[in-house]
């Protein structure tokens, strides 16, 4: 569904639902690619606001230690337009969507 290297402290876009289509969004993976501790968010961002509110957010300042990756196995189901967001502490974190487009 989508991968994304963000920049460091940059609320970033890591996958949107296509038009007449519902996507379940199964595995998220957060891997850390560097020496030290780093800290993510993600939200569930509708797509009728057009900004991340505190609401949005389903996990805020999670840390994934030095050198190793995090699998989170969520079920969450986006309309159309719905957004997954995501926010790194550091450049070295990357992100990785998995799951099914329905149309």
């Amino acid at each position: 569904m989508g991968q994304l290297n963000p920049s460091a402290t940059t609320e970033t876009t890591l996958y949107t639902a296509p038009s007449s289509t519902s996507t379940v969004v199964s595995t998220l993976t957060i891997c850390n690619q560097t020496s030290s501790a780093a800290t993510y968010r993600i939200a569930v961002r509708p797509s009728a606001d057009s900004s991340t509110a505190a609401k949005h957010w389903i996990i805020y300042g999670a840390t994934v230690a030095a050198s190793d990756t995090t699998a989170l196995t969520l079920g969450i189901t986006l309309a159309t337009g719905d957004k997954l967001q995501v926010y790194a502490s550091s450049a070295n974190l990357s992100f990785s969507a998995f799951g099914s487009e329905i149309s």
